[in-house]
């Protein structure tokens, strides 16, 4: 059997790297409060074990990209999904907070190794439009099912009693997985072509990666120690760490070295809005997974399998609304997303009002399936947002780009405004009746976001033709900045 003649059986063994990598962002959420208490941990490592998988994986999605076609895709997708596998079994083994942390750090890392191959060569088996387009169905398919499969498992086995503890399984459901793709995809997948003109930029990565780190640190860690002199330090470091990489990646284009990105996509004035549109989505969006979670479970004291339940629903809601925004958007245009925004926004002043102690389950399923509902319609044409206006010929490292935002602003939410929650807990005692209070202004930031979204919605252009007319001009002016 070959890639050639089971183009489907290929893809289903490519889609256990979209399968894993976004279960382990989704898994988290629902059992952080066991983690806490399974390990002894405190708030700010806890924001650090979401973090740093988020930062891992925005770090190294375009260098593994380049590194795919330069060693092999199928090569460097086997090795992503034996390190993904190894580093999830080693969480599991970790007894204390700094343990996890790092292990966490380099698993994300894998999952950022073998997640842009499935993309890759997706490309290759599917050449025909068509099935292409099949095919990026189904991997949407996969993504949502990880999503609601990894809040519900979250949930399931943080709450029930096996030989080892629960919380330490989530980590280890993915070895199964690991070792039937690895074994299939060296048997089954065939190797693409090598480019070996396209060698990765492994030191703007280092680059990127320490500018984040001096950021993500510092935001939390220093937050939770009282802001030392250190923390400060790391975040002026991190300026001009950001400083230099902007530099160092246009002195490359200019001398036609391949950076890891192209500085010339952002004077493409579509492109910046939609990726500042991105960051301020999942800024929100991603913290406001990981505080509803907490918030449930330690201050409703809703325990953690009905806790996951709530988190399917928002799971399926956000499902079926990105399937039917997907043809509304087509025909309506920017109104649906504005529309999805305000169901956002909505929903968030409701929970401010009605998510207390006195909400009965119904109640609770309501507001998340709300949320999910609008969140589903907005989310999946953020990508088209932003890509609507760049030449074809620079969409994959446009596309590079968004995924890396993507990550980092994910984790960044996680520092900021899972930091404001924390901070108002702690000065409040951390009792349960408090977590309302620092639920409230968690949420307030939350708004704050989600109206900025709501705003650059509303200036998107109405229609399509304005974005092929500015990604003709686009295109001319890249190819004159590059040359």
């Amino acid at each position: 059997m070959t890639i050639t003649n089971s183009k489907w059986f290929a893809l289903t063994i490519l889609m256990a790297a979209p399968l894993l990598s976004v279960l382990d962002v989704f898994i988290i959420n629902v059992a952080i409060p066991s983690i806490k208490r399974g390990i002894h941990a405190k708030d700010g490592e806890v924001q650090l074990v979401i973090a740093l998988y988020l930062l891992g994986y925005a770090s190294f999605q375009i260098t593994s990209g380049r590194a795919g076609d330069y060693l092999g895709r199928k090569r460097v997708f086997i090795a992503g999904m034996f390190l993904f596998t190894f580093f999830s079994c080693l969480c599991g083994f970790s007894h204390t907070p700094v343990e996890l942390i790092i292990f966490r750090f380099f698993q994300g890392v894998s999952a950022a190794i073998m997640t842009p191959q499935t993309i890759a060569m997706m490309q290759l088996i599917f050449p025909g439009p068509k099935e292409r387009t099949k095919a990026v169905g189904f991997y949407g398919m996969v993504m949502g099912l990880a999503t609601i499969m990894g809040q519900f498992l979250g949930g399931f086995l943080s709450d029930n009693h096996f030989s080892i503890p629960g919380w330490r399984l989530i980590f280890f459901v993915n070895l199964p997985v690991g070792i039937i793709a690895i074994v299939a995809a060296a048997i089954f997948l065939k190797e693409t072509t090598k480019n070996k003109n396209d060698q990765p930029d492994y030191y703007g990565a280092g680059i990127l990666t320490a500018c984040l780190f001096s950021l993500i640190i510092p935001l939390i860690i220093g937050r939770e120690q009282g802001w030392p002199l250190w923390s400060f330090g790391l975040l002026a470091f991190s300026l001009l760490s950001f400083c230099y990489f902007i530099k160092d990646q246009q002195d490359k284009l200019t001398t036609g070295l391949a950076p890891l990105v192209n500085m010339s996509l952002f004077k493409i004035k579509d492109f910046n809005r939609g990726i500042i549109t991105v960051v301020f989505y999942f800024t929100m969006h991603t913290s406001y997974l990981l505080m509803i979670s907490i918030y449930l479970q330690n201050g409703l004291q809703i325990n953690a399998y009905q806790n996951g339940l709530f988190f399917v629903v928002f799971g399926l809601s956000a499902s079926v609304s990105s399937f039917l925004s997907i043809r509304a958007v087509s025909v309506y245009g920017k109104k649906v997303l504005q529309a999805g925004a305000v169901m956002m926004l909505v929903s968030f002043f409701l929970q401010s009002v009605y998510l207390n102690k006195q909400s009965s389950y119904l109640n609770i399923f309501f507001q998340m399936g709300f949320y999910g509902f609008g969140g589903g319609i907005v989310l999946p044409s953020l990508l088209n947002m932003a890509l609507r206006s760049v030449p074809l010929k620079f969409a994959g490292a446009a596309s590079g780009i968004y995924a890396t935002v993507q990550q980092a602003s994910s984790a960044l939410g996680i520092s900021i405004i899972g930091g404001i929650f924390y901070h108002i807990l702690g000065n409040a005692g951390g009792k349960s009746a408090n977590y309302n209070s620092a639920f409230h202004y968690g949420l307030a930031a939350e708004i704050g976001c989600i109206l900025v979204v709501s705003f650059l919605l509303y200036k998107l252009p109405q229609n399509e033709k304005s974005a092929v007319t500015d990604a003709t001009k686009s295109g001319q002016k890249i190819t004159a900045l590059n040359h």
